[in-house]
């Protein structure tokens, strides 16, 4: 009796992680899919970062039971051919700090020994939660490189939102499941949620500010929450947005060089 209960348990288990996986692979129609990727696709065509723009990142770091923290970078990029050069300002120990990208190569350059290394998109700016991937703006390949999960709609404070659901289908994406709230009347997004592997809330991202210029929007206040670390986050304020032609040589390790 007792080993006829252990294998009814053990095939309870056993269909109940077939459900379990199926629900976790599982994705909406494929109508809906493309209501999702159009809506993913249009937060980016909305923004202001189209071609060569430069602008300065502020970043205010606070973690418990220590004193806060402020570093500011220097971003330069031109979109449309993946390169994008970041410098450090601050603090001064750390000035002159930068990192390098062409396509899919990214390097990170340390002044002290003039020396570069591989660095990565899911990298982190200093001590901070954000990754070099928050600060690139090239155009996304949604289709590519995430799965639809979810489709919905629903409220955020006073905004009417759709709430998107991504999985990731290659190692691009630094998350393996980000969730998006994106107002209905203006594809802007307010808030992401980003999940590892094991459906763990790692990150929260809140766009409470976007400015208007004539070229789009630009989201210039964002706070990035460490779920795993509470009460640890991490503000960031852009300003000195400037969209005339960049040099070339600026996206160059010549040019990191030169600034020390």
């Amino acid at each position: 009796m007792k080993s006829s209960i252990n294998y009814r348990f053990f095939l309870a288990s056993v269909i109940a992680a077939i459900f379990s996986t199926a629900a976790l692979f599982a994705q909406v129609d494929s109508k809906s899919a493309e209501k999702a990727y159009n809506l993913m696709e249009q937060t980016g065509d909305i923004l202001v970062y189209h071609g060569d723009y430069s602008a300065t990142i502020t970043l205010t770091i606070q973690k418990p039971g220590k004193a806060v923290q402020n570093l500011k970078y220097k971003v330069f990029q031109r979109t449309e051919k993946d390169l994008m050069t970041i410098v450090q300002l601050y603090p001064e120990a750390d000035k002159g700090t930068g990192y390098l990208r062409d396509g899919d190569n990214i390097w990170a350059y340390d002044p002290i020994s003039r020396k570069y290394t591989h660095s990565s998109l899911k990298d982190a700016l200093g001590e901070s939660d954000l990754n070099i991937d928050d600060v690139d703006q090239t155009k996304e390949d949604w289709r590519k490189n995430y799965a639809v999960e979810k489709f919905e709609e629903s409220t955020l404070g006073k905004y009417p939102v759709y709430v998107v659901t991504l999985t990731a289908k290659t190692s691009k994406p630094a998350y393996a499941k980000s969730v998006f709230y994106i107002r209905k009347d203006i594809p802007l997004t307010l808030k992401e949620e980003d999940y590892s592997g094991s459906g763990r809330l790692m990150r929260t991202v809140l766009i409470p500010k976007y400015t208007k210029v004539p070229a789009g929007y630009v989201p210039t206040q964002m706070t990035l929450r460490d779920e795993l670390n509470k009460g640890e986050q991490t503000s960031e304020e852009i300003s000195d947005l400037n969209f005339n032609k960049l040099p070339d040589s600026i996206f160059t390790k010549a040019y990191l060089e030169g600034l020390n």
